[in-house]
């Protein structure tokens, strides 16, 4: 394995009564090998973390591992460190292996105190309630921030946002914004709308609010989508195309890849109408405007001349 594609992180994992691995974080991953320190060394800080949790039935315990990002994933801990390692920005989306997570991943009862095993919740709960424990989820991916601190980023609500989001400076996530694992942002860009998993959007992009981006998990197809830079999607717009550099979707209009697109700028036919192609055959194209006419209601895409969308540089300074 090539140095490069090496990652390295000491941590701390939750194991349930029954020995399911429940998460595992690790504070610093790195590139490459770990260094020339004993193992104690690179836990100093997390030592009082360790040991059993009576409140969850848990206990934690020091974890170590070097990963290839090429393999695929061969544990519970092994997974976390990958979307740790995209959180990090150790990684960009779909340079990972992740075949098969799900395999690795149990459903968790996440709490403001950490993971549950949900199995043993009810039983718990008694003693949860008296702790003040209180149960934020069930899911299999955990919230970002609650082992990462991207620098530079803003999360206006965190439950919103899973690890393994890799979100880059100047990101700014609205509330009503959406960021799954492996997706995220290769710059500064507004979300108030959703990226899927396998979904990357490039810098100065602003996805609108309610806006979606059409993934690959359950039945979105293998296209992975990418938005270029300077691209604007508007509010409850929606696509399953990629679109390139300085491209503007109106408001409202959800493109799929088999969406009939009228060619508004070329000549028109012998018939008097303008050629029509299906949208997969102008995904990437530069600098496009798809509208709705509004008085046939059949989509359009017309050439735009310069510069996409200007974002506000105080607000994601």
């Amino acid at each position: 394995m090539s140095d490069e594609r090496r990652i390295f992180g000491t941590g701390l994992t939750t194991v349930a009564a029954d020995g399911t691995v429940l998460d595992a974080w690790f504070p610093a991953p790195r590139v490459g090998n770990a260094d020339g320190t004993t193992v104690a060394t690179r836990a100093a800080g997390l030592q009082d973390a360790v040991g059993p949790d009576d409140r969850r039935d848990v206990r934690v315990e020091i974890v170590e591992l070097q990963i290839d990002l090429d393999d695929a994933p061969a544990s519970t801990a092994d997974v976390y460190l990958r979307l740790h390692a995209l959180s990090h920005r150790l990684a960009v989306p779909n340079t990972v292996n992740l075949d098969g997570i799900f395999a690795f991943l149990p459903a968790v009862a996440w709490t403001n105190a950490g993971p549950v095993h949900p199995d043993a919740l009810d039983r718990l709960r008694p003693r949860l309630r008296a702790a003040g424990i209180q149960v934020a989820g069930l899911d299999k991916f955990p919230r970002l921030t609650d082992y990462v601190t991207p620098p530079g980023v803003r999360i206006a609500d965190a439950a919103r946002v899973r690890l393994g989001a890799h979100l880059s400076p100047g990101t700014t996530v609205m509330h009503e914004g959406f960021v799954n694992y492996n997706a995220g942002t290769l710059g500064a860009s507004m979300v108030e709308g959703r990226i899927s998993q396998g979904v990357v959007v490039g810098d100065g992009s602003d996805i609108g609010g309610g806006a979606s981006i059409m993934g690959t998990l359950s039945g979105g197809g293998t296209h992975r989508v990418s938005i270029g830079q300077r691209c604007l999607l508007g509010a409850n717009a929606g696509v399953g195309i990629s679109l390139g550099d300085d491209c503007v979707v109106e408001a409202g209009l959800y493109l799929t890849g088999g969406t009939k697109v009228v060619l508004a700028d070329e000549p028109v036919r012998a018939d008097g109408s303008h050629p029509v192609v299906k949208a997969s055959d102008l995904s990437g194209r530069p600098g496009m405007l798809y509208r709705r006419d509004s008085l046939t209601g059949t989509v359009q895409a017309r050439r735009r001349a310069g510069a996409g969308v200007t974002l506000n540089e105080a607000l994601h300074a």
